[in-house]
Order: structure tokens, then sequence, then C-alpha cells
């Protein structure tokens, strides 16, 4: 413990120039006994540190020396920011010692960690929940550069539909959703965002960015998650499920259920969201009695024909008389990943 409190003193000499014990006192939550002990065994451990008495005095590194307690280099510094700093993320532990490294490394590369802090914002759960091993995108460290040193770049770009564009860009922050990294940007269009890994090119222009003044990549990403989750799943069903059943549910929706209160029958209320009806059903099938659907009718009207034909299926009265369903095929052929176009490319 004592280890962390003398570096926890050495870097508030390299903050603040000159510390009183009582300052250190203040802010360690040590005695003014203990932060005057602290400050002496720096001293007598080769420290360049010194006491000055007077109404000013107090302890400071003689000469304004400072300690690289780090030992990285200005790129290694960046990384570290970017992958430790976001504020939705990081743990109060982790925040406290981002603050602790930012004062103990060289000034040169102090304002670059600084800013890597509130450059990008990690999301772990993917689209739709699903989860795969995907390569870093080839241009993520040059977005990143431009990101934390405030640079507009030169993208060129496919889009989903695989249209290959080239347009200057105003690069705010990036966010990992997953495994996949998305670069939010002010463009001559507004505000758009894009896949890293859709990148082909990424041309420095040594042109400073224009940040919007109340800009927050926390919030921007929440907005563009809640608008783009609303596009992939405009359809909703709603309906009971049995108590213990709930974290099962959760489980397999994800983020695309809400869940309620408790009903009077004691079962408790949910909404999920999907991408249609068809899938709606067909993930919520496998629970049987253990979910009751009260709207919309429609997906009722689904769940029945469901359960019509796996009863046709596998019920040894039933067997064999499976009803055709040209609906059910034309499902076959659907493209229920597509997401209608906005503003953010995902």
């Amino acid at each position: 413990m004592r280890a962390d409190r003398l570096m926890s003193v050495l870097l508030l000499l390299q903050a603040r120039g000159r510390v009183t014990a009582a300052e250190v006192a203040a802010e360690l939550e040590v005695s003014e006994r203990t932060a005057r002990r602290d400050l002496e065994a720096l001293s007598m451990a080769g420290v360049p540190v010194y006491s000055q008495q007077g109404r000013n005095g107090g302890w400071q590194l003689i000469g304004g020396a400072r300690t690289d307690l780090s030992g990285l280099t200005a790129d290694e510094a960046r990384a570290l920011f970017l992958v430790a700093g976001p504020s939705s993320q990081a743990t109060p532990q982790v925040k406290q010692a981002l603050r602790k490294l930012v004062q103990a490394l060289p000034e040169p590369f102090r304002p670059e960690a600084e800013a890597a802090t509130a450059a990008v914002v990690v999301d772990p759960t993917e689209w739709g929940g699903r989860r795969q091993q995907r390569p870093a995108p080839p241009h993520l460290d040059s977005i990143q550069r431009a990101v934390v040193e405030g640079e507009q770049v030169r993208l060129s770009y496919v889009s989903r539909d695989g249209e290959s564009t080239e347009r200057m860009i105003h690069p705010l922050g990036l966010a990992a959703k997953g495994q996949v990294w998305y670069l939010v940007a002010d463009t001559d269009a507004g505000q758009r965002t894009f896949r890293v890994d859709r990148v082909t090119a990424v041309e420095p222009t040594g042109l400073a960015v224009v940040r919007p003044p109340d800009f927050d990549l926390t919030e921007a990403w929440g907005r563009i998650t809640a608008e783009v989750d609303e596009k992939r799943s405009p359809f909703r069903g709603r309906g009971t499920v049995e108590p213990g059943s709930v974290g099962l549910l959760r489980q397999m929706f994800g983020a695309a259920v809400r869940i309620g209160g408790t009903a009077e029958s004691g079962r408790v209320e949910f909404e999920v969201a999907g991408w249609n009806v068809w899938s709606v059903a067909g993930e919520l099938a496998g629970l049987g009695r253990l979910v009751e659907m009260t709207e919309p009718e429609e997906l009722i009207d689904r769940l029945g024909a469901v359960g019509r034909e796996l009863s046709a299926l596998y019920d040894p009265e039933l067997r064999g008389r499976a009803p055709v369903d040209a609906e059910r095929r034309e499902l076959g052929r659907a493209r229920r990943d597509r997401v209608p176009d906005v503003e953010h490319d995902v």
C-alpha cells in the first residue's frame, strides 16, 4: 500500500509543482504526519524533492524535474487510452489509474492521451446479439490517429450496396460494437456513421477538425444505436412470460426484449422486437407455453400456424398432413438482415 501511496505523492508533485503536507494528506486521505513521512521517504530514496519553509512554502521537485513513470512511446500511450479510456466502459478504478498515468506521461504525449480518452466508445453487443471473429480493419490505425489528432481526412469508402465514394470528413469519434468498428463523422451532408472495415483509403489533409460544440460521443452513439435498432426491428409483439423464464427470454432476445411489470395472473409482461412477424414467431415458438402473446393478432395467428405445422409434422396421429405454406417458402428468400438506409451505414 505504501508503494502505491508514494507513487501517488510523486504524481501530485508532478501535476501541481508544489504541494504541502496538508494537501497531500487531504488528497490521499491520510494524516499530515503520514504525508510528511512519505514526502521525506521520497527525498531519502533519491527523488529530487525538497521542502521550502515559510508562508508560501511546501514540497516540490528540484528544478521542476519530471519522472517518466510509464516508459511508453507516443503511439503506445495513444493505443492504451483508446482501449481503456472510453467513459462508457471504464470502471472508477480504471479512470483513476488513467488520470494518474496522464500526469506521469512526458509533456508532449499528454494532449493526445487525454484526447484519446474521449475518442472511443465501446459497445460490447453486436447488432442482433451475434458473435463472430473478425480481423482488425486495415485502416483502423489511420482513423484512430485522425480522431485523436483532430485532423480532417479524405475517406474512400464502399457502402453496403457496393457504391464507392470519396469525401472529406471531420472524424469525431470511434465506436466498437462487438468486434465491428464504426466511425462517427461530420460530412457536408451532416453527421454520418461509417463501418471502418468498408474504408478503402484514408488520406490526411492537415486541416483541423471542426467539432460541434455540444458533441458528446457516448450520447451520439446512444442515439445512433437506438435509431438503427428501431430500423432493424420494426415489428413489435407483446405478451406475458412465466416469471422463472424471464432470464431465458433475455438470453434469447438480448436488447430486443423489454421486461415490464407483473400481471394479475402472476406472469411477467414483456415486449419483443424483431425484423418481421416471421422472425419473432419463429423464436417465440421454441418457448412453447412459457410465453403467451397477447398482441398483435398477426403474431398470434402466425404462432397458431406454426403450432399446427409442428403438430402435423411430429404428432403421430397427424404426421404427414403438414399444409403447404407458400408464405413460409417465401420467408426463405427474404433478406431479413437488410437494414433500411438511414444516416448510419451499419
